[in-house]
């Protein structure tokens, strides 16, 4: 196919959604349904609003779709939203939107997603997999955030919420869950109105698992299993009715032996059984402490004051060769180490204002300032372990064979405003800005080839134009060219230089459209983007660098769809994606460890060319009772961990599907029965590559899992 057929195909899409909605709109009316789709209210312009009145491309979640769709963790977000892929391994949680947003696991990088949790940046991709439960809403935005969002971002930003109190409200709820391997996951959560201007929510979590895969090394982990553990208490105190005070604290805890990764050599060809010989682990704990006030300092404006204290707790240690074969000497160098350990400190600490308007007037406006300082620690130490005489490998009796310690000192601030003016009721020019400041200390305190010190600097101007038609109160068209940045850095062998920032330029045009009296929603868009300076990693010598590789250049379309035809409800949603580089570029092959060409034309990592998913439900009613079988899948097409493909960085498409039945005999209790992976799709969900410790492998998708779930809830 030729570049310029290539684009046709989102040009097809979105015309495809085009003459939808025009025979939407040309359908005779129909008798109003009381059940219609439900209105969603999205707060990504820190105010809230429809998400069908914002020129944002977003998937919004609220918590009843994120349980009809059985979504239970930050990964199953891939399976409902399109242009999204999340590879989860090692400590951390890499997320791409439109192919964008790659991260290196290191205290020197920062991602080119913005996550946040209850309006505050989790600036760094060990600590975003948890803490997802008692979830209220979540929104998706796609493209660049460059000017409400964090630290900034290139891909995309995710929010997400947790319940939070309500005055005057005692309710509460206990979820349990249990499955196949071993499965219990128990969730539940209290509001409690201590008075009349003060509420407390306390939501827990407790979720075990079996690991999927066997180990028959001589080790006695279980890599793959999964324990997590975690509370949030969440105070609301409002002394008046203009203004609000938010105060919550969490604590997670999860420990298990690792990822289950197979070894790309092992002769056993069974995905879920491996073979190491070194004890596991990894152990990620911490807490979140966050105070939000909200004051409406006059008629038309509120002030919004967040901080944030973050600190987590990383420890890990795995087999660095993921066999139980004879080892090497302890005098080699240190990629052919048996055991990795790591043990990374992050603190950080956030302060965001807005001033945000609040008027009814043509006249909407956002203004603020953000500001991030953090300090994050590292101690490395790699081994080998001297086999047979010792029958599993764990805290070598000899000294390792290097030692790292570094420190890294981030910083961030920035300045940012949104503007928004309707010339007429149905026409609206909206115009952001942001301006950002990045700033990195690194020190290599102990370290093979001597200390050092680094410093980087980086800014960047971003931000956002949007034109908006609203040509009837059901209807909007939309037009952006949006850019964001992600920060430049130091690399972790500080001879090896800096990184420059990445940036993404996106060009935007959609609709969205509810139809139908309110039972029909579709929203689609088309985007191209132009991508410079990308930062990927590589290995240099066995140690880690970051790279510019030269510009990529993405072509895409989305379309969303939600209906509600009386007790009948379906959801789908789809994307296509051309994402290849743009310009020639000379990187490391981390499979061969040579420098090599790509090409112009070759594919972007982590950038299916498409996904999607769907689902349909059915609401059987008996009475007050109501039994509801659902059926759903997710697909995507190939995409490549790399940007050299081959059978090491391929992820092969898979197309997984889903069923849930629920029966709800009243509004107190909810039973459901579910199975995952239905057809026992067998897949690769992520392409480890090789690191400074450890050899790359493969780490599978979740084979078939059934269980059940119960939802008992109390209170008014």
């Amino acid at each position: 196919m030729t570049a310029s057929m290539k684009p046709a195909r989102a040009a097809f899409l979105f015309g495809s959604a085009t003459l939808a909605l025009a025979a939407g709109i040309a359908a005779p009316a129909q008798a109003q349904s009381a059940n219609v789709v439900e209105d969603v209210v999205i707060t990504a312009e820190r105010r809230e609003q429809s998400l069908q009145d914002v020129p944002i491309s977003a998937t919004v979640l609220n918590a009843d779709a994120l349980s009809r769709q059985g979504v239970d963790n930050v990964s199953d977000l891939q399976q409902v939203s399109p242009s999204i892929a999340i590879n989860t391994y090692n400590r951390s949680t890499f997320i791409n939107i439109r192919g964008v947003g790659i991260a290196q696991s290191a205290p020197t990088s920062s991602p080119g997603v913005a996550y946040y949790l209850n309006g505050a940046l989790i600036p760094h991709e060990q600590t975003i997999g948890g803490s997802f439960y008692d979830i209220g809403q979540v929104e998706i935005l796609r493209g660049p955030q460059g000017t409400l969002s964090g630290q900034n971002s290139t891909g995309g930003a995710i929010y997400v919420r947790s319940r939070a109190p309500e005055l005057g409200v005692w309710n509460g709820y206990i979820d349990q869950t249990v499955g196949d391997y071993a499965l219990s996951r128990t969730v539940g959560a209290v509001n409690i109105p201590v008075s009349n201007n003060l509420a407390l929510r306390v939501a827990g979590i407790y979720d075990t698992r079996d690991s999927f895969t066997d180990n028959v090394g001589s080790s006695p982990s279980e890599p793959g299993n999964q324990l997590y553990h975690g509370f949030r208490v969440h105070a609301l105190f409002q002394p008046m009715d203009d203004i609000q005070f938010n105060l919550s604290h969490e604590y997670f805890r999860s420990d298990t032996d690792y990822n289950a990764i197979k070894n790309r050599n092992d002769p056993d060809t069974e995905p879920f059984r491996i073979r190491e010989d070194a004890r596991s682990f990894n152990l990620q704990t911490g807490y979140r402490t966050t105070f939000e006030a909200r004051w409406d300092a006059w008629e038309e404006a509120q002030i919004r004051w967040l901080t944030s204290y973050q600190y987590s707790y990383n420890e890990d240690q795995a087999d660095g060769d993921r066999t139980s074969s004879v080892p090497a000497s302890p005098a080699s160098p240190p990629q052919g180490a048996r055991i990795g350990y790591a043990l990374t400190r992050i603190n950080t600490l956030i302060n965001e204002l807005n001033i945000v308007s609040t008027g009814d007037g043509p006249f909407q406006w956002v203004i603020g300032a953000f500001s991030m300082k953090e300090n994050i620690p590292v101690f490395l130490r790699r081994f080998n372990c001297a086999l047979p005489a010792r029958p599993v490998c764990d805290v070598p009796v000899f000294p390792a064979n290097n030692t790292t310690m570094t420190d890294a000192d981030n910083s961030s601030d920035s300045f940012f405003g949104q503007f928004s003016y309707a010339f007429t009721p149905q026409l609206e020019l909206s115009v952001g800005g942001r301006y950002s400041e990045d700033s990195q200390e690194y020190t290599r305190i102990v370290a093979p080839g001597g200390p050092g010190v680094g410093v980087a600097n980086s800014d960047a101007t971003t931000g956002r134009v949007a034109l908006n038609y609203t040509p009837t109160e059901d209807l909007l068209f939309y037009a952006s060219v949006a850019r964001g940045y992600k920060a430049g850095g130091v690399n972790l062998v500080v001879t090896d230089g800096l990184f420059e920032p990445e940036t993404n330029l996106v060009t935007e045009i959609g609709f969205k459209a509810t139809l139908l009296d309110g039972r029909f929603r579709l929203n689609g868009d088309v985007f191209s983007s132009e991508y410079e300076d990308i930062q990927f990693a590589a290995l240099v010598n066995g140690a880690p660098r970051t790279r510019n590789a030269a510009a990529g250049e993405a072509t895409g379309a989305e379309l969303e769809m939600q209906a509600v035809f009386g007790d009948l409800m379906m959801n789908a949603g789809v994307s296509y994606l051309d994402a290849t580089f743009s310009e020639v570029a000379t990187l490391q092959n981390t499979v061969s460890g040579l420098n090599e060409v790509v090409p112009v034309g070759r594919d972007l990592p982590f950038s299916p060319e498409w996904t999607a998913s769907a689902g349909i439900q059915y609401d059987f009613r008996f009475g007050e009772s109501v039994l509801t079988p659902r059926l759903q899948v997710s697909a995507m097409t190939d995409q490549v961990a790399t940007p050299f493909p081959s059978a090491a960085t391929r992820v092969d498409g898979r197309t997984v599907w889903d069923a849930r039945l629920t029966y709800e005999p009243n509004a107190a209790w909810r039973i459901e029965g579910f199975v995952q992976n239905l057809l026992d799709e067998r897949y690769i969900a992520s392409q480890v590559q090789n690191s400074s410790s450890s050899d790359g492998g493969l780490l599978y998708g979740a084979p078939r899992q059934y269980g059940a779930r119960v939802v008992y809830s109390f209170g008014q």
